[in-house]
């Protein structure tokens, strides 16, 4: 692998030279290593660029890494990627992704991921974007996470746009079984002119099933931030979706929280914020000997951890 891919690989996850676990590695829209374990199998999709990644029943602690690295303009990467994790499973699943150019020239990475996941089951996935190089092509990320869950089982996903993502359209669309969970935290942070669209789309099916949707964002310079989220109560389930957004500069954020309930037993709560940093928390940070952009930064920081 190129320099460039370590770089990205450390940023987005946690890469020491080494993964734990079963992993595969994209760069420049190849894979370029690859390796499954006793339970869980990763094989190369025949028909399209993708994987199908399989998880036997039963596995617990283990760890899958599936980072994806675009390190130069010229590139577009699409990838499909389907995960099949079967009954009474604990797993982790890592699925960062990095675009660099240092010309005028795009680059783009476009991800795919479908979950289907049985019963009894605990997905815990971490996706982590990043735009690097100092070019002025366009740098774009656009990820689309499609979940299916069986009964029982929970989906925790935490994903994180750090920085210098040009424009990206991040879709997220579940359905939730009886008794299962869907927990999506989103963190965001946009600045100069790029742009950010999130949709989320969550049908609870299932009795007893609950959705979670929480994006925390940040507004900067003259960039803009466009949140929709729906949330359909099909049968007897608890819903909750929040969108809280910081502006700061020229940037603008529009936000569009929806819950569509179908049944008497659906409890649907939605909540939406959008603010300047608090004059108050500036100036008291500032007695502490912090210029106004350190202080700035340093509630940017809280706010998005």
């Amino acid at each position: 692998m190129n320099k460039t891919t370590e770089e990205i690989l450390r940023i987005v996850s946690d890469w020491k030279g080494s993964f734990c676990g079963a992993y595969s590695i994209r760069e420049d829209g190849k894979g370029i290593a690859r390796m499954s374990t006793e339970h869980v199998h990763i094989t190369p999709k025949e028909d399209k660029p993708g994987l199908d990644i399989v998880i036997d029943d039963g596995t617990k602690g283990e760890s899958l890494a599936i980072p994806a690295c675009v390190t130069h303009g010229d590139v577009d990467d699409l990838v499909y990627n389907d995960f099949f994790i079967g009954n009474d499973c604990d797993v982790t699943i890592i699925a960062g992704c990095g675009v660099h150019t240092q010309t005028g020239e795009a680059a783009r990475h476009s991800g795919i991921h479908r979950f289907f996941i049985k019963d009894r089951s605990k997905v815990r996935y971490l996706e982590k974007h990043i735009g690097l190089g100092n070019g002025t092509g366009e740098k774009s990320i656009d990820p689309v996470t499609e979940v299916v869950l069986g009964e029982d089982s929970l989906l925790d996903m935490e994903t994180s746009q750090i920085g210098g993502v040009t424009r990206t359209r991040r879709v997220t669309k579940g359905i939730v079984g009886k008794g299962s969970s869907l927990i999506v935290h989103e963190r965001l942070m946009t600045e100069k002119d790029e742009t950010a669209s999130t949709e989320f789309s969550v049908d609870m099916n299932g009795e007893g099933s609950s959705v979670d949707l929480i994006s925390r964002s940040v507004a900067k310079d003259d960039s803009f931030q466009e949140f929709r989220s729906v949330i359909h109560g099909n049968a007897p389930c608890s819903g909750h979706s929040e969108c809280d957004a910081i502006i700061t500069g020229n940037g603008r954020v529009s936000a569009s929280p929806q819950l569509d309930a179908a049944c008497i037993d659906a409890s649907l709560i939605h909540e939406a914020a959008i603010g300047k940093i608090a004059g108050e928390q500036l100036l008291k940070l500032r007695t502490f000997g912090l210029t106004e952009e350190e202080a700035e930064a340093r509630i940017i920081e809280g706010f998005l951890r």
